[in-house]
């Protein structure tokens, strides 16, 4: 468990929500809870996913980092 007040601890999930209000929360109005949900969940799985370029994976998406592991794995 993280301890209380201490960002370190969580700081993959402090990062992927501040990208999530920075690049798409900040930007919109929703009108419901359900088209932010469908919002957020668009954003998660058409963007963040398979898409958006990633530091640590040296700016590639993790849908091409993973692929890109599992060729090396596999000796290609």
């Amino acid at each position: 468990m993280s301890r209380r007040g201490n960002c370190h601890d969580n700081a993959v999930a402090e990062s992927f929500f501040s990208s999530l209000k920075r690049e798409r929360i900040r930007r919109r109005t929703y009108k419901t809870r359900e088209e932010a949900r469908q919002d957020v969940f668009d954003y998660i799985e058409m963007f963040y996913n398979p898409v958006r370029k990633h530091v640590r994976n040296g700016m590639l998406s993790p849908v091409k980092f993973e692929r890109q592991q599992i060729l090396q794995a596999e000796g290609v």
